[in-house]
């Protein structure tokens, strides 16, 4: 029997069609230079943020010049696509500390809007990940944005540094290696310590030269001079998730050049990135409390129980059950740790869990179960595509890249505090707390080459959030928008799902649509309700298909 597997953040992604695009409209550059408790212990210790520039200003211009006066070759993306949606590649330092060292490539992309006369400016995004392709963005935005939102925009992709068709990164990872929700259990702890370090030696010994310039901060670097290479004075911008705590650095490093941004579904930038992981954890406790009283207050139809207390048995019951004997699933052998992941996003949404809890029970009693339904514990929602030339494990890699070398400091590097935190977070949140806890590569990666990035500035920025997001807990944007000191926050009560923006919901479409075209914040924040037809379009999950970067949270538990 297989073992499931996760699938990744991207349902779909156009990279396997753009490649041969990508390699050949290189940008006429210079030529190349020799070469928890969250409350508590568990937050990531704040820092001093350190200046955007890592060079003296008027060093800094001119080492960059090389760059930013670079002239993207823009090229159809591929045969297949439409011909207005263009491609090209333009490079990019490594180590902006020396710009005149290696250089590696920046994989962008374009729609421009078909109305000149009414262009504001740029539009760029980012779908999370870390580790997100980006490229597709344009395609995707295009039949998602209202018309009066294109006409104003020309739409710009592009794949984060390290990923996809830019200079993208490998440690030479197996499958099983990428595995890293592991839960908690004495006996096999030494065993995923030896995991973890050998992650970690791997990518040293594959990339390492390369990985420790894998960050945000350069991420955000590349981000602005990709806006000097566009001829822009500022850029707005639409992230989602991890593209939120891009969107956010971005404005801490360079302020005065973030025009209109849109942060959907955020992250705690002082959580980065072991506090956002146990977050999980303790975001899942109230939404499994809240399913519980919904499928008990419709236990005639599903039989799960009459009161929540009921409902909570036979989920506990089911999942001991399996780890005694695994549940059959077309293939798939499930043991109560995958049902424990599987249901942790799929409360977030309590019709999706009830319906695939209800199908879970009856394959474990061996009757026919409806496989559309088991979704959140089969991962079978479809697989991302990627190009030939990146490497299998280029998302889990460059992943770790970030979220160990961001802020290695806010990882222990004693493997006990790892043993420690998972026992206890067992205990506090039973569904996920082992799993967020436990050990994981960053306990054994180098130090960062630079301190984590302190948000905490005044540039403006509409943050808006579901107030049930398995990925990004409302405290977590909430969070945020205290760090953004001319932020605007928009809220949906009853909202669920993990990306908002646009969801077909009057208030959250309008308050979002009006500042993109306006510049305006509103006046105060803004509280909307869920309507039911956006909660049935996050569970039916139409929008993970066409924009990956707002997936149902089954689609990625294990990605922002």
């Amino acid at each position: 029997m297989r073992r499931r597997r996760l699938v990744p953040l991207l349902a779909v992604s156009l990279t396997a069609t753009l490649a041969p695009a990508l390699a050949t409209s290189t940008a006429n550059a210079a030529p190349a230079a020799a070469a928890p408790s969250v409350a508590s212990s568990h937050a990531a210790p704040r820092s001093a943020a350190l200046p955007s520039a890592v060079l003296p200003p008027a060093a800094q211009g001119a080492a960059l010049d090389r760059y930013t006066k670079q002239k993207p070759r823009w090229k159809r993306c591929a045969s297949t696509a439409p011909a207005e949606f263009q491609c090209a590649t333009i490079k990019v330092p490594l180590d902006y500390r020396a710009p005149g060292g290696k250089r590696i490539d920046l994989a962008i992309s374009r729609i421009r809007t078909a109305e000149p006369g009414k262009r504001h400016g740029v539009l760029l995004s980012n779908p999370g990940g870390p580790g997100g392709s980006g490229t597709y963005m344009p395609l995707a935005l295009r039949e998602e944005l209202p018309k009066s939102v294109l006409r104003k925009y020309d739409l710009i992709g592009f794949d984060p540094r390290g990923v996809g068709e830019s200079s993208p990164v490998t440690c030479g990872l197996t499958p099983e290696e990428e595995e890293w929700l592991r839960p908690y259990k004495e006996e096999t702890f030494a065993k995923d310590v030896a995991w973890a370090r050998k992650v970690a030696d791997k990518c040293r010994a594959k990339a390492g030269a390369t990985l420790p310039h894998i960050t945000t901060r350069n991420t955000a670097r590349d981000l602005d001079l990709l806006r000097a290479v566009l001829g822009e004075k500022k850029i707005s911008y639409l992230g989602y998730s991890y593209g939120t705590y891009l969107g956010a650095v971005y404005t801490q490093l360079f302020p005065g050049r973030a025009d209109r941004f849109v942060l959907d579904s955020a992250v705690d930038p002082a959580l980065a990135w072991r506090g956002m992981v146990q977050w999980w954890a303790w975001g899942a406790e109230p939404a499994f409390d809240r399913w519980t009283g919904w499928a008990a207050a419709r236990s005639e139809t599903y039989g799960l129980g009459d009161t929540p207390k009921k409902v909570d048995r036979t989920f506990w019951e089911l999942v001991a059950r399996a780890d005694r004997k695994p549940v059959e699933l077309d293939g798939l052998l499930l043991t109560g740790d995958d049902i424990r992941i599987g249901m942790r996003a799929a409360v977030f949404s309590p019709q999706t869990a009830t319906e695939a809890f209800v199908e879970l029970k009856k394959a474990a009693d061996g009757q026919p179960a409806a496989a559309r339904k088991l979704t959140a514990f089969t991962g079978t929602t479809g697989a991302a595509r990627t190009a030939a030339d990146v490497p299998a494990d280029n998302m889990t890699a460059s992943f770790w890249a970030v979220v160990c070398g961001d802020n290695s400091a806010a990882w222990p590097r004693n493997p006990e505090r790892y043993r420690q935190d998972a026992i206890a977070d067992k205990g506090r949140y039973p569904l996920f707390g082992d799993f967020a806890s436990s050990i994981k590569p960053c306990a054994f990666w180098n130090p960062s080459v630079e301190r984590a990035t302190v948000v905490n500035n005044k540039a403006g920025s509409l943050i808006v959030q579901n107030e049930w997001d398995s990925q990004t807990p409302l405290p977590s944007a909430q969070a945020l928008h205290q760090d953004l000191k001319r932020s605007r926050m928009v809220t949906v009560l009853g909202g669920e799902g993990h990306g908002v923006y646009p969801s077909g919901n009057a208030c959250t479409d309008g308050t979002v649509t009006g500042y993109l075209l306006s510049g305006k914040l509103p006046a105060k924040d803004v509280t909307c309700r869920a309507t039911a037809a956006s909660n049935a379009d996050a569970r039916q999950n139409r929008k993970g298909d066409e924009l990956p970067g707002s997936p149902l949270p089954e689609r990625a538990p294990d990605r922002f």
